[in-house]
């Protein structure tokens, strides 16, 4: 049974790429989103361009819910607070964060968010910070 993952690849450049994906992967550099668009070529996605890919629960979100950046629960591993170069925050927890590897899995601290978890591409971060 193949997994589809609803995503949303953000660049860092800005551009955006939404659509599901079958062959993510931490241990490659590119994978494939499929568009929502009926009969739409899969769109070549290579991670080092990226600043994040966002796997989340749907496409639409909700542009006007303002994502809790605390904590208000137990969560597992480590948490964190990101800040990209675009002057982006994001504020989560991961298990896997190693600042030698080009990227690492979080989850976000609202546990309301869209975003299930969030895969960071670490040339596109300027600080990394633990918090408590």
């Amino acid at each position: 049974m193949q997994i589809h993952n609803r995503v949303v690849a953000r660049f860092a450049d800005g551009r955006i790429v939404k659509g599901t994906t079958q062959d993510f992967s931490v241990t490659r550099d590119f994978f494939h989103v499929i568009p929502p668009d009926a009969g739409a070529a899969p769109v070549r996605i290579g991670v080092p361009s990226l600043k994040a890919v966002f796997f989340v629960k749907d496409h639409a979100g909700n542009k006007d819910y303002q994502e809790k950046k605390a904590f208000d629960r137990l969560v597992p591993g480590r948490k964190l607070q990101v800040v990209f170069k675009d002057g982006e925050t994001i504020v989560g927890s991961t298990t896997a964060y190693d600042a030698a590897r080009p990227g690492f899995f979080m989850t976000p601290a609202d546990p309301r968010s869209n975003n299930d978890r969030i895969y960071v591409v670490a040339r596109a971060v300027r600080a990394v910070a633990f918090i408590q």
